[in-house]
Order: C-alpha cells, then sequence, then structure tokens
C-alpha cells in the first residue's frame, strides 16, 4: 500500500500545512467515511457543516475555510485539484502488463524501445513501434506499421489497427477500438459499395480514451485526436472528425464524419453531432443535446427534453403533436389582424 506524510504531502502539493507533518496518509476517502490514516477534502464550503465531524487524519480545504477544521490542515487553492494529484500519488493500479510475456507475439522487424511490456497473447504486427516504456495490455492487438508513444498505455483487449498514431503518456482503455473502417458505402441499384479506408487515426500526447469507445479511420484525410483530449466509455468518433486540444467527452456521444470540435470543450453524456460542421473554441455542450447545426460562439448550449412522470411525459406530447396545427391557426389570426387593421 502506498503511504506518504502529510509534510511531504504538503510539499508535492504546494500546500500550506497547519498541524502534525509526521502524520502518516495511506488513502483517500470522503468526508462522512474518512478516518484515521485517511485524507478528505472539502471543495464547496456549503459542505462546511460536515468538517467538525469529521475523523480524517487530515483535510484539504481553501483558506476560507480551514478555520472551521479542528485537526490537521492542508491549505490549498483548489481541494478538488489537490484530490486528484494526491489520488495520483497513492495509486496502486497494476502495471497494464510487465515484461514481455512468452505467449506473446512480436513481429521480427517491430522496434521496442527500452523499458517496453506486452502482455500475454497480445499480437505486434510487422512494422510497429513502441515507445520507451509503452504498456501492452493481455490479448491486445497493435496493427501494422502502427506507433506507440512512450509511457503509452493499453489496458487488455485493446485493438490498433494499421497505420495508427498514438502519442505519448495515453491511456486506453480495455475494448478500445482505434482506427477501425469508417462507415464509407456508395449506393449501386439497390446494393452499397464499400468505400476502402485510407485515412488513419493520428492521436497527440497525453489523450485518454475509455473503454469500448470506437475511433474510426478517415476515408482520404486523418482522422485527428489532439493533445490532452478525454475520451468516456463507449462514444463513437466517426471517420475523418478533428477533436481539439484538451476537449472533454462523456459517455455514449457520437459524433459523425468529418465533425470538427475546437479547444477546450465539455461534451455532455449522450449527446449527438451532426457531421460536416465545426463546434468552436470554448463551447459546453450538456447532456443529451442534438447538435444539427455549427456552432460559431463559445458558450453553453443545450436540447432535448428533461425527465418528466408519465402522466405529465403524455400531456407534453401531445401538446407537441399539435404544435403544426397551432401554428396555422396563430398564422390565421395575425393574417386576420392585418386585414382589419
Amino acid at each position: 500500500m502506498a503511504s506518504i506524510t502529510l509534510a511531504e504531502l504538503a510539499n508535492e502539493l504546494g500546500a500550506e500545512l497547519h498541524g502534525d507533518g509526521s502524520v502518516t496518509i495511506s488513502a483517500i476517502a470522503g468526508m462522512d467515511k474518512a478516518g484515521e490514516g485517511e485524507i478528505t477534502f472539502l471543495s464547496s464550503s456549503k459542505y462546511r457543516e460536515h468538517l467538525e465531524a469529521c475523523q480524517a487524519s487530515a483535510v484539504m480545504v481553501k483558506e476560507a475555510d480551514r478555520a472551521f477544521c479542528q485537526g490537521n490542515v492542508l491549505v490549498v487553492a483548489d481541494p478538488y485539484l489537490a484530490y486528484a494529484m494526491t489520488a495520483q500519488l497513492l495509486d496502486t493500479t497494476p502495471a497494464c502488463a510487465s515484461d514481455i510475456a512468452p505467449s506473446a507475439y512480436i513481429a521480427p522487424d517491430v522496434q521496442l524501445g527500452e523499458g517496453v511490456s506486452v502482455g500475454h497473447n497480445a499480437v505486434i504486427e510487422s512494422g510497429v513501434i513502441l515507445g520507451d516504456g509503452a504498456q501492452i495490455g493481455a490479448g491486445s492487438f497493435v496493427g501494422k506499421n502502427a506507433k506507440i508513444g512512450a509511457n503509452s498505455r493499453l489496458w487488455a483487449n485493446v485493438s490498433v489497427y494499421h497505420d495508427v498514431q498514438i502519442g505519448a503518456n495515453c491511456l486506453i482503455q480495455s475494448g478500445a477500438v482505434i482506427g477501425s473502417d469508417g462507415f464509407g458505402y456508395a449506393p449501386n441499384k439497390g446494393k452499397w459499395v464499400k468505400i476502402p479506408q485510407l485515412g488513419s487515426v493520428i492521436i497527440g500526447d497525453r489523450v485518454e480514451i475509455g473503454a469500448c469507445t470506437t475511433i474510426d479511420r478517415g476515408a482520404l484525410d486523418d482522422t485527428l485526436i489532439a493533445d490532452g483530449v478525454i475520451i468516456d466509455n463507449q462514444c463513437q468518433i466517426a471517420h475523418n472528425v478533428s477533436i481539439g486540444e484538451n476537449t472533454a467527452i462523456a459517455g455514449a456521444t457520437v459524433m459523425a464524419g468529418s465533425l470538427k470540435v475546437g479547444n477546450h470543450c465539455f461534451i455532455g453524456g449522450a449527446s449527438v453531432f451532426q457531421g460536416h460542421m465545426e463546434v468552436t473554441d470554448g463551447v459546453t455542450v450538456t447532456g443529451m443535446s442534438m447538435v444539427m447545426k455549427p456552432i460559431s460562439e463559445p458558450g453553453v448550449y443545450s436540447s432535448g427534453i428533461p425527465a418528466q412522470s408519465n402522466r405529465e411525459w403524455r400531456k407534453t406530447a401531445a401538446r407537441v403533436m399539435k404544435i403544426d396545427d397551432m401554428h396555422k391557426r396563430l398564422r390565421a389570426v395575425e393574417k386576420q389582424l392585418e386585414v382589419d387593421e
């Protein structure tokens, strides 16, 4: 189990320590459950009343909340960020793979950096380049001529198709598929003719991709995922999509082909984006939104109807079905008023 003293933790966080720096911290817990040897945090002053009963060995708070704490305190500018950094320091997640498993297949011409690990039954095909410290989990597949940067990690059963490029310090969760064919077909007399997808997927540094997310390769140009992007589980990113730096995409989001999303956007879960349009930098789209038109101004955008009781929803649905009739009646009244004037 990882552990750290409060004095060491304060130094790592750049925090102001009030209390006993020799106290050892081995875990993080919620304020209502934390006990001896554990640290907690207060990210919102509206929960300040719970500090008095807190049994944690230490609390991370803003300066404004320090006077309400009973024991050891670390004063930080952003307690939630301090929590994230502390969690990294105490993280006990095992490596995706250790050493080179005897059951792994690695083509003779693969370029292995120093300290590369490949798990059991993984397949690394010809022409692949694995950077220093890369970890390839059990059962994963890395196709011909793919490149995976230094210290990037693929958990079990990840599929990376041919020619895909993944940058440094990326994390790809189990079941993700990177570089599968985009949905490209041409109609021909009632049948479909497949269009080979000739582009690839280029992923920058520090990108994280959730479990069972699919990122399609481009039809002609490449699908592009910029540095610092985070993508949740079970998302679909279609061919030739471009996602800008540090954009966050929550689970079950669907992005259609040739969509361009800017930098520092926040996309709520289960949102749907039409293709062949652009979303500018700094846009927040709330969950379950349907984005059908380009967004050229930063801001918060929403659509969809919040949940109601079944009785209320049936009334709402009945009224929605009458909107066209209501519109026609309103136009008729407006025209009559114009005549009367």
